[in-house]
């Protein structure tokens, strides 16, 4: 067979970035200030040409000689620009520019939607135009009515339509601006006559009551004539109104021609009701179809109007210039592709083929899928072999290929074959600039996009951490956890603004993470008043992953205040500006948890870490605080069941042993890996094997150095302070020493009159430790008696003035 020719791969385009016209602050203040005073210049410049034209006329042509005096009140300048603009221009419309300018202005001030101010300038210019011709007509060509462009267009137009046809085309004019700017029509205006007459004849029915107010039978002779002039039939008598309630302005015309033809006033007895026919038509009929609007609460209508006046809510706006890093930062190898070996193709399928021949193993067909570093052999046994005893055949398979690291696939899923999978002699270099340059990642729709690497098809595989919703990632010293890690990190880079992600880092080995170290006030997120962002202290892991479990509370009170699910729903709805601020509500960007060496922190911390974890793991998905634990030790003291049945998403390198392979995957085959990147991915149904992206320390160093020295916040994205168990002594006497919650504590206690530790946790929301010292350093206070068993203590303040004076004394 001839060897296939690989085309070469075509550079990726270069994405073109537009410039940038969103104005600062500062400049939005300065250009709407020369808009509005631009406009009052015009204005004046055009009020000072009624009384100073004339005058002024001599000397507009010696604009540049600075000997020649003008009238106008400003000067030469209002002098050229009312010329222009009226006795040149529109004449009188030519105010509605000046007022157009004075919006403008206003507009751009007070940062109003744009597009408003694009319509008021679109209808606003064709109002001058047409004023101008209106004018035009009654004036002449020295005239300022219309101005010279209204004179002309008349003259124009009279040439070839007459004074009769430019009267009927401005009307024409005017009707098409009422229904398109207005939304008029010949029912609305005929509605209009229809109302009025109906109202004046309820005026004059209101008359006639008031006239004849006791219709009785014994009318007066003077009441009998008036009743025979007005022609008062006795129908009208008692105008029906009550039954007949309102629909819509455009209906209400209708319903006044309604005549009754019979009433009954029984019990469940209808109205009868005859419309007259003459009177409405069958397109009339069609226009009393009322379409009920979907009601609208208060908040949703003051939110429509502030996403109309301002637009969404914007949280990249603070970092608006922000540029994601380019794709030459990261290292291009030139390693031409996949290359197709044929000879090492048909060698190795010759003794897939023979081996299973010796065993009396036949086999239907056979296929190859090459990948960076792996080739998949598809085959079909022949019916009656048994797929245990080809599965029982994988060292004798890996014996004759002479090859390390082959896996057995029986059966691949949804397919019906059964895969070996054999590692090529020369493998390819999955780069990391090739799976972000994809298609795939680039064109990603995801929270939270990954970009692993490719798999054994050469696809990008790209996953969705915030469906994970958490990672778990362990192999043997050496394997590419790391460099794993690296690139996990690096594709959120090149995705997420700075106000969308925040990262948590701990590295309690010093050097993998410390590079990152350089975008901590861009994506970093970390404790108050800690100096560094990366966490290597075991101590500060504890406290920062009780401070996550406080943010996770946190947010989800803001969620159940919100009445959202979910932190994507929370975010839409903070975006249509839906949530108020001073209500405590604020846009929640993501927070990523990285742990780099997870075995380590259980051998110092054990349950002091494992406790958080597992309580982020279960419950924090939903407002999107999402782990990544990688370690290189997957043994079952490490990875708990706990731990286990909460990261569903699981990456495992080459491990040591089948055992450590069950443990991470619960399955094995992490033990044939090859190394070098070469890993298995699972998220509770299938493995797929995939080669990870390298990316070398030297390109995360270029990445964080071009996020590093743009513009940035002001520190690092805070997380809640979290006081641990270990602050302040029993019996504290130093008063700088005690709790923040003391005086808290003692007011509550006095109030309530019972001394316990339970009666703090439950009001204060403490730890049973924290409440018992904070209740020691009330008894050495003085507040509370000494402890007595089972009894509460005794309050010896009786109550809080008592109570101020005691601490002031203490003072």
């Amino acid at each position: 067979m001839a060897k296939s020719k690989t085309k070469p791969k075509k550079a990726p385009r270069k994405k073109v970035e537009l410039p940038s016209f969103k104005l600062s602050n500062q400049q939005k203040l300065v250009l709407g200030s020369f808009l509005i005073t631009l406009g009052i210049s015009l204005a004046i410049s055009f009020i000072s040409f009624f009384f100073t034209g004339e005058t002024d006329q001599s000397s507009l042509s010696h604009f540049a000689d600075r000997d020649i005096e003008t009238e106008n009140w400003l000067s030469k300048s209002g002098a050229w620009l009312s010329d222009f603009f009226i006795q040149r221009g529109f004449g009188l419309p030519s105010f509605i520019f000046a007022g157009l300018m004075c919006l403008s202005g206003v507009y751009v001030l007070m940062n109003i939607n744009k597009e408003k101010l694009r319509r008021h300038w679109f209808w606003g210019v064709l109002i001058i135009i047409w004023s101008s011709i209106l004018l035009g007509f009654f004036g002449n060509k020295n005239a300022i009515l219309g101005g010279t462009i209204g004179f002309e267009i008349n003259s124009y137009l009279q040439d070839y339509i007459g004074k009769i046809g430019v009267v009927l085309l401005l009307v024409f004019g005017l009707i098409t601006y009422l229904a398109i700017r207005f939304k008029v029509t010949f029912e609305s205006i005929a509605n209009q006559f229809k109302s009025a007459k109906s109202n004046l004849k309820s005026e004059l029915s209101d008359m006639k009551e008031d006239i004849i107010v006791p219709l009785d039978n014994n009318l007066s002779e003077e009441a009998e004539d008036f009743k025979s002039a007005f022609n008062i039939s006795e129908e009208e008598e008692k105008p029906i109104e009550a039954p007949l309630e309102p629909v819509e302005a455009p209906v209400k015309s209708k319903i006044e021609k309604i005549t009754v033809e019979k009433v009954i006033v029984e019990d469940k007895t209808p109205l009868v009701v005859k419309v007259a026919e003459e009177e409405v038509e069958e397109e009339d009929l069609e226009m009393k179809v009322v379409k009920v609007a979907e009601e609208v609460s208060e908040t949703d209508n003051l939110a429509n109007k502030l996403v109309e006046d301002f637009g969404q809510f914007d949280p990249t706006l603070e970092l608006g210039k922000y540029q994601f890093p380019p794709l030459d930062l990261l290292k291009q190898y030139d390693t031409g592709g996949i290359t197709i070996n044929q000879e090492e193709l048909e060698s190795n399928k010759n003794k897939i083929v023979e081996t299973l021949n010796n065993y009396k193993i036949g086999i239907a067909s056979i296929k190859a899928t090459i990948g960076p570093t792996v080739t998949l052999y598809e085959i079909v046994p022949e019916a009656g072999v048994r797929i245990s005893k080809i599965k029982n055949l994988e060292d004798d398979i890996a014996l004759s290929l002479a090859a390390l690291g082959i896996r057995i696939i029986a059966p691949i899923p949804g397919k019906g074959t059964i895969g070996i999978e054999v590692p090529n002699k020369n493998s390819t270099i999955v780069s990391m600039r090739s799976v972000i340059a994809s298609k795939k990642f680039q064109a990603s729709e995801m929270h939270l996009p990954i970009a692993l690497g490719k798999t054994i098809s050469n696809e990008t595989f790209v996953v969705d951490l915030a469906k994970m919703p958490h990672l778990l990632m362990a192999g043997a010293t050496g394997q590419g956890k790391s460099v794993g890690l690296n690139a996990v990190l690096t594709s959120l880079l090149y995705k997420k603004h700075p106000a969308e992600v925040k990262f948590v880092l701990v590295d309690p080995k010093k050097v993998e993470l410390t590079l990152f170290n350089k975008i901590e006030r861009h994506y970093l997120a970390k404790l108050p008043d800690e100096a560094d962002a990366i966490i290597t202290d075991n101590t500060k892991v504890i406290h920062t992953l009780n401070s996550l479990c406080i943010e996770m509370d946190n947010r989800y009170e803001m969620l159940k205040n919100a009445l959202c699910r979910n932190i994507a729903e929370y975010n839409v709805k903070f975006k249509a500006r839906k949530l108020n601020p001073n209500d405590g509500h604020q846009y929640l960007p993501y927070i990523v948890l990285v742990v780099d060496e997870f075995a380590d922190l259980i051998m110092t911390a054990g349950k002091e870490v494992e406790t958080p974890v597992a309580r982020l793991a279960q419950l924090a998905r939903a407002i999107g605080i999402h782990l990544i634990i990688a370690t290189q030790r997957p043994s079952v003291n490490v990875i708990t069941g706990i731990i286990k049945a909460n990261f569903p998403a699981r990456i495992a390198f080459r491990v040591s042993s089948k055992i450590d392979s069950r443990t991470i995957l619960d399955a094995g085959g992490a033990d044939q890996l090859i190394g070098r990147g070469d890993m298995l991915y699972t998220q509770g149904n299938d493995m797929i094997r995939i080669q990870c992206a390298f990316v070398d320390t030297p390109e995360v160093e270029k990445i964080v150095d071009f996020i590093g020295a743009q513009k940035a916040y002001p520190e690092a994205y805070l997380l809640p302070e979290f006081v641990g168990e270990e602050s302040g002594t029993s019996l504290d006497i130093d008063i700088s020493d005690r709790d923040k919650l003391f005086k808290d504590a003692a007011i509550v206690i006095v109030t309530a009159q019972q001394g316990s530790a339970s009666l703090l946790q439950r009001k204060l929301k403490l730890g049973y430790n924290r409440a018992g010292r904070i209740i020691d350093q009330l008894e050495a206070a003085g507040i509370v008696g000494p402890f007595e068993g089972s009894k509460a203590r005794q309050v010896l303040v009786t109550d809080l003035i008592a109570l101020d004076q005691h601490l002031e004394n203490e003072i």
